[in-house]
């Protein structure tokens, strides 16, 4: 902790000085142009050893952070910073975060633009193309890693990996548990109606909807698609980069999975009753190797045909579990779900993160993303809670579920089944849910691709 209060202060020490040159002029164009334009007519006098040196220190300084920070870079490193402590301290999602903070801070470090390099002689004035550092400037290596989530390769591979490493068998032993995970992607299309409200195009509402299902693969995919920045106008594709909102709405997507055991608990309290809360469960029936191998080719056939446009995300998903199920293919199970999703989720988070520069992350827009989509994520999970309930009413003794695993329905797998299950303990410390919680919460997955390819079909 006290590391961190020292960084906090070193930032805010930075802050104060940079506003206070900032205040005395000491970053005026102009000024620093004419001075350097006297330091290099000075070199050739009998000082111009003195002027040279001193022109490094000019030139050196106009490209240092200290330079070109801005109080948008400050927040921005601070946020990212804020990330890598919740991972740390808390254990909130640690390998989404830190990649993430990490990319927030990576992605704020101020460096020279083109246009400010250009206005201050450091770069020729046709120059068109500046240090090829910022995750937005064409050449540089974050731009070629950012690819992959601006085109969507990377969800899909997630997918990939989380089809590998699920087991289906709770909803294959009870599969009216899927409508659990269908029930919790009312969400989506409610937060949908919101966003037009406020004022977002339908592309763009589309997106940030997605946020509901608590699925951050599934929001930078449909985002890549709809929130990308580009529109056709007057029969020409432009590039508008306000409204590219892959960034925000990742950043938001990811930290509210982050947030499940924080967000989930007092909503699950608050829809149910200690009686309810105590509901046992009748185990799951044992589930036949034969099942497990044609659950994904039989979800692959029917999800597909029921929403072609996400076939990317569901093809792999199921694809992936065909992989561990299988048994004979264990090898490539193994590289799917340990060190291809290990490299992806590295790629992910620092280019998600990276992509939060300031001048383009803190608008208006981001913020009412931001609570877009906290309302999203609580209708969902309310949605999934309330269709338990009204399951109950039609289901008689032993049959009877727990509506908290309704909650569960989100597709943050695992955390919001174990959010489930602790709740469950904290009611009955011999009442376990975990299992019977993971069928609405792979069903959340599965549904969470088909409500965004049907949003595609709808929008594209």
């Amino acid at each position: 902790m006290k590391k961190f209060i020292t960084i906090f202060a070193i930032i805010a020490i930075l802050s104060v000085l940079h506003a206070a040159l900032q205040k005395a002029g000491a970053f005026n164009n102009s000024q620093v142009t004419q001075q350097t334009e006297q330091v290099q007519d000075n070199g050739t006098g009998n000082d111009g050893a003195f002027a040279k040196i001193f022109g490094g220190i000019t030139k050196f300084w106009l490209y240092s952070g200290f330079r070109n920070a801005t109080s948008g870079n400050i927040i921005m490193i601070l946020v990212g910073l804020l990330f890598i402590f919740l991972a740390i301290k808390y254990d909130y999602e640690p390998l989404l975060l830190i990649p993430i903070g990490t990319g927030i801070i990576i992605g704020n470090i101020p460096f020279v633009g083109l246009e400010m390099g250009k206005s201050l002689g450091l770069f020729p004035h046709d120059a068109t193309q500046g240090l090829k550092l910022g995750i937005y400037e064409e050449g540089s290596v974050l731009r070629y890693l950012y690819y992959g989530v601006e085109q969507g390769i990377y969800p899909p591979l997630i997918f990939l990996g989380i089809g590998a490493m699920t087991d289906f068998s709770a909803l294959i032993s009870n599969p009216r548990l899927v409508l659990l995970g269908a029930a919790a992607q009312i969400g989506i299309f409610l937060t949908f109606l919101g966003a037009l409200v406020l004022g977002f195009d339908p592309d763009q509402a589309g997106a940030i909807g997605i946020i509901g299902g608590a699925d951050g693969p599934t929001a930078i995919f449909i985002s890549s698609k709809l929130a990308n920045g580009w529109s056709m106008i007057n029969g020409n594709m432009t590039y508008d980069e306000t409204k590219n909102l892959i960034g925000p709405i990742a950043i938001a997507a990811y930290s509210y999975m982050a947030l499940v055991p924080v967000i989930q608990p007092p909503i699950m309290k608050l829809l149910t009753t200690k009686k309810q809360r105590k509901i046992r469960m009748k185990p799951p029936r044992a589930v036949s190797k034969q099942e497990k191998i044609i659950f994904p080719i039989a979800g692959l056939i029917v999800t597909t045909f029921i929403s072609p446009s996400a076939l990317p995300l569901l093809g792999m998903l199921f694809f992936g579990n065909l992989l561990k199920e299988s048994t004979v293919t264990n090898r490539l199970a193994e590289t799917a779900r340990n060190s291809l999703i290990d490299i992806v989720t590295i790629l992910l988070g620092i280019t998600v993160g990276a992509s939060t520069q300031a001048d383009v992350f803190l608008t208006p827009q981001s913020l009412k993303i931001f609570i877009l989509g906290a309302v999203s994520f609580m209708i969902a999970t309310a949605g999934g809670l309330g269709f338990a309930q009204l399951m109950n009413l039609f289901l008689k003794g032993n049959n009877k579920i727990n509506p908290l695993i309704g909650a569960a329905g989100v597709s943050a797998v695992p955390d919001s089944a174990r959010v489930v299950h602790t709740m469950g303990l904290k009611e009955d410390p011999t009442n376990y849910l975990l299992m019977h919680a993971m069928a609405p919460n792979v069903a959340g997955v599965i549904g969470s691709a088909v409500a965004a390819g049907i949003l595609l079909s709808f929008l594209l």
